[in-house]
Order: C-alpha cells, then structure tokens, then sequence
C-alpha cells in the first residue's frame, strides 16, 4: 500500500513539473509574440503609415499643402496626417541573430542642385547632343553624361510646385507651376493641343491631323479595323506630341507607348506624364526602340515628321520588328490624302506622290497589306506568318531577312539594320507565327506564347502561375502599408525589375499604369512576356539615366534590383535618379536582403526621404525584407 503512494506522489509530482514547464513556455511564446507584433504591427491607415515611417512635417510642407487644399480640393492631402515622431527601427537581431555593424554612421546629405536642372534629363541633353551627328537623329538619341559629368546632387522641383491632379482629372489638366512652358499652347493654339486657363493647363484633346479631337478620331480609326474587341491591347505612338491619342485609346482598354524626342517643343512627354498618360523619351534614330520584337498590335504615325520612306524604308523596317503577326499601322498626315493638303503642306503634288509611292513600295517589300485608305488614314496589316513572305522573298530580295544569328530582342543600344526581321516557323498559312495571343483582359493571366514555346529559360506555365499567386499576396500586404495604393493615389507606377510583369497584372484593378523595365543586366530578359500579357515596358540600364523628366512617377518598386547592381555601378547613383524621377510625396518600395536595404537607407535619409524596414509579407522569418520609403515635399527657390 505504501508503495502504490509513493508512486501515486511521485506521479504527481512529474504532472505539477510538466504543467509548469508548458506554463512558463506558453508564457514565453506569447510575450515573443506580443513583442514583435507590438514592434512589426503593420500600419491600418494612412497617418499611421506616414508616422510610423516617422516624415517630419515641415513649415514649408505645411505652406504647400495648404496652397494645395486651396487649389485642388480633390487630391490627397497627405502631408496633414504626418507625424514628428521618430522611426522605430525593427529588432532584426531577435529575429535573425544578424549582427548588423551601423555604429554612429555618418549621413551624408545631398545638397539641391542649381535651379537651372529642375527638367534635366540626364541622358537627353540638348548641350550634349550637340556634340553628334545630325545624320539619322543621332544628336537626339540617348547620350548619358561621362563620369566627370555625373551629378550628385537633387534635382529641385520648380517653386510652387503641386501635387497633380488626380486620374481621370489629370487627363485634362495640370498645373501651370509644374511645367511653366507656354510654347505648345502658342505654336500649336489652332490644333487644340493645349491650352492656358489661369494657373493650370487645359488638354482639349486635339492634334495636327484630328482637329475634331483624339475621341472622334479614334472613332474613325474604329471604323476601318476593330478596336474594341480585345484583339488590340499595346499601340506604339510614334512623335506623340501631349500624347492625347495615347490618352482617349486608354478608355477602350488599350495602352499606348507613347514616345516623342525631347525638342524644340518643350516638354511634350512631361506633359504627357503629368497627365498620367504613359510615355518616354526617344525617337526613331539610328538604333532600334527598346522594344523586343512582336511587341506591340498596334503602331501609329500622326504627322510624326519621321521620314519613313528615307534609307529604304529603313524606319518601316523598325516598325516591322516591333509589331506583332497580323499587327496593324496607321498612318495620317503627309503624304496621305496629298491631293486635298499639298498647297496647305508647301509642297508639291509630284514630290508628295513619289513620297507616298516610295512608303507603298517598302510596306509591300515587308508583305504588309494596304487594309484601307480612307480620308486621311491609311491603314496597312502585318502578316500573321512568313509562309507566303518567304516565297515572295526569293523574288524580291530587297530588303532581304535577317540572319537567324540576328537576336530580334536585343534593343539596347542596337543599330538598326536593313533587313525584315524573320517571324518564327507556322506551320500552315492561317498560323499565327510565335503563337496567337488571347484577347484582353483574359491575355493578362493567360499563359504567353513564349513561355509555352519554352524560349524563356527556366520559366514554364507552372511557374508563369506560381508568380501571379505570389503577387496577389505581395499587393493584399501593399495594400496594408501603404492604404493610398488603393484610394487611387499613385497613378504613374514603375517597376524597376519587372520579370514576367506579376505585379503590373495584380495593379489592374486600380486606376494606374506600370512602366515594366527590364534590366538588361537581368538574368533573364523577359520583356517580350510582358507584352505579350497586355502590358508596356522598356529596356533599361540603370547605371545610367531613364528617359522621361524629373517628377514623372507617383510609385516606384525596386525588387532585388540593387543585388544586381551593387558591384555594376555605384549605388548612390540609382537612388539619386529615383529622386529624379519621382514626384514630391512619391512612394518607393525597395525589396532586398536587410544589409543591402539598411545600406539603402542610409543614403536616402540624406536625400529627404522617410522610410522604414519591414518584415516581408510571410512573416519575420524571411530573409527578404520591405523598405518603404516617402520622398518629402519640397521646391527650389523662387528666381
């Protein structure tokens, strides 16, 4: 009997010893809990995102905010929500055991540079580009500073200087103090391109060739080939002026690449970006657009100036590459409908009939077909394959096919050639070479044609999927930290590092547009992908400058971009073209390793801009990580 106590005491003692050991484990885990959920909680609202980031609010950005609320009622006001209080930097050591070693680091501030480069645009410089020759353009393309001419300074943001109007507002007009140039609203005053209406800007819709506006012309485009269908997504408007053609083609679901050179009509595309109507600086030179081949369904030409029957037709060609199997161009304005405009034009009747002649000629050497002519448009098709072109080919030898050694893709810095770029294989006649693209909207989530050919390495359909899935989490989390995401305040979006385009699809709901870049360092080039979903981008290097103006975009997300670059060129250089080009109060997502985005941090504490780490959006445990940073408000002195 005493022995069945002993065990029974026994017994009980090991069941009061365990019960104690769970209490004091439960109690440790829920004080680890309670504690990074009260250092990591992520912000519900709007101030609460901006004070837990810590944006100091300044008397200057008081004063312009107020101006602000005066004028344009209808945009955000965000700086009225920002708070004096310090950032509370994670404790990534309790997470991670990293040693982070940021003792007494030194911040080194940026100083704003002269009044004089509020619209420098570094690599389109007019002073540099003088320096080249004016064969094919080449004083207008891309030339980027030497090392010597780097700037290290931020590029101010003229006096008085206000947040843009909100999309669909911002379609109409914009703020005079943003882009104080009269010069379109003079020289073009009777083609309605813009208009001045005391402190802001007026865009009544109009250009050269449609007087009666964008809307009405777009109609009558709409009358010859189908637009609203689905079957045309992505348009290239070649010398888009304000771009206006761009902006009407938006509300029938299609997006336009609108591009123009930076000239002696000030400030076009900053115009267009300031509408929040996409575009970018560039111009049919003497190198391709950067663009990949079979990019675009639609390509359009209004009184653009190029000279397409010049160099055999050497422009058209570059056009070819770019548009996609059974594509379309339209082109109006001289030479089309000579007849009735040569007196108004100053030109002949016989220089303007050979003019149309030699662009008929080399539009048939590419096997296009003239669809329609009607009134002031002409409007030809690409070929759906190279069956029949192939054939023709063998007789008509000029321009003759590339080599197949050629990379149709490659775009960056590439001179053009005078040869039609070859289609993939078809099988038959009624094949669409490279593959038939699904109708929008489903061609956004549809698996791209590339991707089922298996061109891009690696990447196949369960991957393609996988990659949405990702970024329906990533937005859902966004849309946590940064609450103005889907409150319509970022219109004009950049995705540094686009891959295969997931984020530009999950943004589609939103009242924006996403310029997709694809680094031409990237491990992959993946461009072609994102066109062939439905969506717009360009090549680029970031060691050098982008081509658009200074305050051009409300967002900019930058996913593993600096692990790329980080031994290419100096870092400090990307981050102070970010500042370039992002607008005042504009919002920068940054995802890397911690040491690379804490390194990120410190230079951009010096460039005025707010920001804190946050855990990625599967927990603490991951060692990626979020930067979310606020550039602040600020001008240049008035002269």
């Amino acid at each position: 009997m005493a022995k069945e106590n002993s065990s029974h005491s026994l017994a009980e003692a090991k069941r009061k010893r365990l019960t104690w050991i769970l209490c004091v484990s439960g109690l440790c885990i829920l004080s680890y809990v309670l504690g990074s959920w009260q250092t990591n909680t992520v912000p519900t609202s709007s101030s609460e995102a901006y004070s837990r980031m810590g944006c100091d609010e300044t008397s200057t950005t008081t004063r312009a905010q107020t101006t602000q609320t005066q004028t344009n009622p209808s945009s955000d006001d965000t700086s009225s929500s920002l708070s004096s209080s310090e950032p509370v930097e994670l404790d990534f050591e309790s997470h991670h055991k990293l040693e982070l070693k940021i003792t007494n680091q030194t911040v080194k501030y940026f100083e704003p540079c002269d009044m004089s480069l509020s619209e420098y645009t570094p690599c389109e410089d007019r002073e540099r580009g003088r320096r080249f020759d004016r064969n094919m353009m080449k004083y207008r393309e891309r030339h980027c500073p030497s090392k010597d001419e780097l700037l290290y300074c931020l590029i101010p943001p003229p006096p008085n200087y206000k947040i843009p109007f909100k999309w669909p507002q911002s379609r109409d007009y914009a703020w005079y103090d943003n882009i104080p140039h009269k010069e379109l609203s003079i020289e073009k005053a009777i083609q309605n391109w813009i208009q001045v209406e005391g402190e802001r800007f007026r865009f009544p819709g109009g250009g050269t060739m449609f007087p009666r506006g964008a809307d009405a012309y777009i109609d009558d485009i709409a009358r010859l080939i189908p637009l609203t269908d689905g079957a045309i997504r992505t348009a290239i408007d070649t010398g888009c002026g304000v771009a206006s053609f761009g902006a009407y083609l938006l509300k029938r679901d299609i997006v336009a690449m609108s591009f123009a050179p930076r000239d002696t009509h000030e400030a076009q595309v900053q115009f267009a970006l300031e509408r929040g109507v996409p575009a970018i600086i560039g111009i049919m030179g003497s190198r391709r657009l950067p663009y990949p081949a079979r990019a675009f369904d639609l390509a359009h030409c209004s009184r653009c100036l190029i000279p397409w029957f010049q160099n055999d037709g050497l422009y058209l060609t570059e056009v070819d590459r770019v548009l996609r199997p059974g594509g379309y161009w339209i082109l109006s304005g001289p030479p089309i409908n000579w007849k009735k405009y040569w007196k108004g034009w100053e030109r002949s009747q016989e220089d303007l009939k050979q003019e149309q002649d030699s662009i008929e000629d080399a539009a048939r050497s590419l096997c296009w077909k003239k669809v329609t002519e009607k009134g002031d448009l002409s409007i030809w098709q690409k070929p759906i394959n190279h069956v029949e072109c192939n054939k023709l080919k063998r007789v008509h030898k000029t321009p003759p096919l590339c080599s197949k050694s050629d990379l149709p893709d490659f775009a960056w810095y590439k001179d053009l050639e005078s040869c039609v770029t070859p289609l993939p294989e078809a099988n038959s006649s009624d094949e669409f070479a490279g593959g038939a693209l699904e109708d929008w909207p489903n061609r956004a989530f549809a698996v791209p044609p590339r991707i089922i050919g298996g061109t891009i390495p690696d990447i196949n359909a369960e991957k393609f999927r996988e990659d949405n899935e990702v970024w329906k989490e990533r937005i859902s989390y966004y849309k946590q930290i940064m609450p103005e995401l889907s409150r319509g305040r970022f219109r004009n979006i950049m995705d540094m590092n686009a891959y295969l385009g997931g984020f530009a699809a999950a943004m589609m709901k939103y009242p924006s547009w996403v310029m997709n870049v694809v680094p031409v360092d990237a491990e992959k080039q993946t461009l072609g992908v994102i066109f062939e979903r439905g969506f717009i981008g360009t090549y680029q290097d970031w060691c050098e400058g982008f081509s658009t103006y200074p305050r051009t975009y409300d967002l900019i997300h930058a996913g593993g971009l600096f692990s790329i670059y980080e031994n290419r060129c100096d870092v400090t250089l990307i981050l102070l073209e970010m500042d370039r080009i992002l607008r005042p109060e504009g919002t920068v997502v940054f995802r890397d390793t911690v040491e690379m985005l804490t390194k990120i941090q410190s230079i951009t504490n010096g460039m005025r801009w707010k920001s804190r780490i946050l855990d990625h959006e599967r927990g603490p445990f991951n060692p990626e990580k979020i930067l979310l940073a606020v550039k602040s408000y600020w001008t240049g002195p008035s002269s």
